[in-house]
Formats: C-alpha cells, sequence, structure tokens
C-alpha cells in the first residue's frame, strides 16, 4: 500500500516542478525586446476608444457556476436511473432528498438573479 502512496507523491511532485522548471527554461531562453508597439493595448487592429480595463456584469460568472454546478448534480441521477429498482425505497427517499436540494438551489438562484443575462 505505501508503494502506491509513493507513485502519488511521486506523480505530486512531478507535476509542481515540471511547470516551474519550464516556465524558468523559457524566462531564461526566451527574447525580452520591449517596443512602444508592442506594449500598446490591441483591439483588433483597431485603435482602442476609451480605456482597456473596463467592468462588466459578474452575472455571466454567476450563470455558469449555477450551469456547471446543475450539470455536475445532475450527473448523478443516471447511475441512480440505472439501478432504481434494485436500489429500494431508501434510495428512492434519499433521491427524492437530493431532488428537493437541487431545487432549492434552483430557487435560490432564480430569486438572486444569477440566471438573468441582462
Amino acid at each position: 500500500m505505501s508503494d502506491n502512496f509513493a507513485a502519488v507523491g511521486l506523480l505530486l511532485a512531478f507535476a509542481v516542478v515540471l511547470p516551474i522548471v519550464v516556465m524558468t527554461i523559457v524566462h531564461l531562453l526566451a527574447p525580452h525586446k520591449p517596443h512602444k508597439e508592442k506594449l500598446t493595448t490591441y483591439e483588433c487592429g483597431n485603435l482602442p476608444i476609451g480605456k482597456a480595463w473596463i467592468g462588466f456584469k459578474s452575472n455571466y460568472f454567476l450563470y455558469a457556476i449555477v450551469f456547471a454546478a446543475f450539470s455536475v448534480e445532475t450527473i448523478f441521477l443516471y447511475p441512480w436511473a440505472l439501478t432504481f429498482r434494485k436500489l429500494g425505497t431508501f434510495a428512492f427517499v434519499e433521491m427524492f432528498v437530493f431532488m428537493i436540494i437541487l431545487i432549492v438551489g434552483f430557487w435560490y438562484a432564480w430569486k438572486e438573479g444569477a440566471l438573468e443575462w441582462m
């Protein structure tokens, strides 16, 4: 069993060290020639109008997070539906509670306006 942990530890160390080594090598070997034109803001080949740093509504992110959360949670419904008859009444009650939690979460997201685009 300790071999499994050693393999996971080795993989974790490799996953942490490799990006640091690669980024260091790139930083050392890449040419660094700043130029006035290179440092200007680029906007589809046109000169930018106004500030480059503008604010935008965070509802788009909320919408994406709610979508991701509910899509992951609905994935749990598929295996349950396949083995529904074998699981019995207890599993039906558990899924009923799970669905109630989903519905309450959906209602809360709707109430807070996380599902509105504009």
